[in-house]
């Protein structure tokens, strides 16, 4: 009866474990068969998904290709007007070659030479006569060659430089030269010159008796001598007043 108890006892265990192992198997099969389908449904998201950046990228394809087809047109268009525009400007410049060649053999007969206006060195003063005595000076007093005091003279310009003393207005190339022959060279000489002394330049001026005074030589000089420049020098240094 022991045994008999035993062995049913053996026969419930080994059902059970018979059912555990069929009926466990089963579930994991379930869980299993459930994952997949989850990845199978990720999967055909991904598809779609595939498929649809597929579809842009082909909708792009096309634009970007109508858009070069439209570009290659331009350019070809462009290149249409630029050879167009060459061969007009080779027509013209053939036009002007053959116009330019014409006025030259026209020319070469009946030669045109420009009309140069000339340019007129300004006036040397005139001498005056020596004979006509004047008050040069407005002291009431006829000058004469003893008038006044004659001013410190130079037997020579410093370091053999003159200054330019026609850059003083009154002053020609002339006038410069009996200036030169009385000992007067330098700016400084003729801004140092007192009223007397004045005085007695214009009345040994010959030939330009008065000439100090009427033109202010003083005046000029000073500035000339400070370094300075007058409207009529600028115009001397630049080749405009004498020749």
């Amino acid at each position: 009866m022991s045994e008999m108890f035993v062995l049913i006892v053996l026969a419930a265990l080994l059902g059970l474990l018979v059912g555990w192992i069929v009926w466990g198997r089963r579930g994991g099969d379930v869980t299993v068969s459930a994952g997949l389908q989850a990845d199978l449904e990720k999967c055909r998201a991904d598809a779609k998904a595939c498929q649809s950046d597929l579809a842009s990228c082909k909708a792009a394809s096309a634009d970007k290709d109508k858009r070069i087809a439209e570009l290659e047109r331009d350019v070809e268009k462009a290149e249409e007007l630029v050879e167009a525009a060459e061969v007009a400007a080779m027509e013209a410049a053939g036009e002007a070659v053959a116009v330019a060649e014409a006025v030259e053999a026209d020319h070469g007969a009946h030669p045109v030479h420009p009309v140069v206006a000339p340019v007129e060195p300004a006036p040397e003063p005139t001498p005056e006569p020596e004979s006509e005595a004047k008050d040069y000076d407005g002291d009431g007093v006829i000058e004469g060659t003893d008038e006044g005091v004659k001013p410190a003279t130079l037997t020579a310009a410093r370091d053999g430089q003159p200054d330019d003393l026609k850059q003083i207005k009154g002053i020609g190339p002339k006038l410069e030269l009996l200036c030169h022959e009385l000992g007067f060279f330098h700016f400084d000489q003729v801004a140092a010159w007192t009223a007397d002394e004045v005085a007695w330049v214009d009345a040994n001026l010959k030939g330009f008796k008065g000439r100090v005074s009427r033109d202010n030589w003083v005046e000029q000089a000073k500035v000339l001598a400070a370094g300075g420049t007058t409207a009529f020098a600028d115009k001397v240094k630049k080749g405009d007043v004498y020749e």
